[in-house]
């Protein structure tokens, strides 16, 4: 009889995107792509495309719980990754189902507001977010937009990337990798990681005119799917990078837009 090998269990919590790019969706592409089983558990429900979100119906917290409940109770999650949240009501219950559960392999891709410039999170959220839901996290992983937010200062230099990350890990008391990917240093994405003590610094080739819509939900999925894979966290980011920067690169052309290929 052959022997049925176990497959590694990765959880994503956020939004299904309806143009197939990001999200929900953009996760269970790059678990399943990296060989890490997908389970989820939807906040939000949004009509949008690669141009732009134009509705968001959010799911009720208490379902929220509900489906990160029924996942844990049934598979051995290894490691999870956080995305759209939208309100406090949401960022409540994931971080006490995480919290109560003492379970931090978990990426906390904060998103605040999309590449095109969409808000995809209350601002009135963002200070359940800072005080509830970071501090829970293995890792966080802001673009450049929401870093300004959450260190409430702007970034304009090599220098700020580093400063910030160092400012936002020691503040929140965990690993921050500040994305920079939107903004080339030298012609190159630079992301740089703060674990608390240590600064790492994770460069690929910058692809201009890329538009890479999904590229940050990609990047903290496949960061997850390492974990989940038993590599540390520096290694974990390390492959994402390579992967994402692959994903980019490789686009595929789908009618007038661009999508990763993972």
């Amino acid at each position: 009889m052959t022997a049925i090998r176990s497959t590694p269990v990765a959880l994503t919590v956020a939004g299904s995107d309806s143009g197939g790019g990001a999200g929900i969706q953009a996760d269970l592409k790059t678990f399943h792509s990296l060989g890490v089983f997908g389970a989820t558990a939807i906040t939000c429900v949004t009509a949008q495309n690669p141009g732009g979100v134009s509705a968001i119906q959010r799911v009720e917290p208490d379902i929220v719980a509900e489906q990160i409940d029924r996942v844990f109770d049934a598979l051995p999650v290894r490691a999870a990754k956080i995305g759209m949240l939208f309100d406090a009501g949401i960022i409540e219950v994931v971080a006490d189902a995480f919290r109560r559960r003492k379970f931090h392999a978990l990426v906390i891709d904060p998103v605040m507001i999309a590449t095109s410039g969409a808000r995809l999170l209350k601002k009135d959220a963002i200070a359940a977010l800072r005080t509830q839901l970071l501090p829970v996290g293995a890792l966080v992983t802001p673009n450049l937009a929401e870093t300004e937010v959450l260190w409430q200062r702007r970034v304009r230099t090599a220098g700020d990337l580093r400063e910030a990350a160092r400012a936002l890990a020691g503040h929140f008391g965990v690993p921050f990798l500040v994305k920079g990917g939107h903004w080339p240093v030298g012609g190159r994405a630079v992301d740089v990681l703060c674990d608390g003590r240590e600064l790492y610094e994770f460069r690929a080739a910058y692809i201009r005119d890329a538009k890479p819509h999904g590229a940050g939900c990609t990047y903290s999925a496949a960061i997850a799917a390492h974990l989940a894979l038993g590599h540390d966290l520096v290694d974990s980011i390390r492959r994402a990078k390579r992967f994402v920067t692959r994903a980019i690169r490789g686009s595929l052309r789908v009618g007038k837009h661009r999508a990763l290929n993972v």
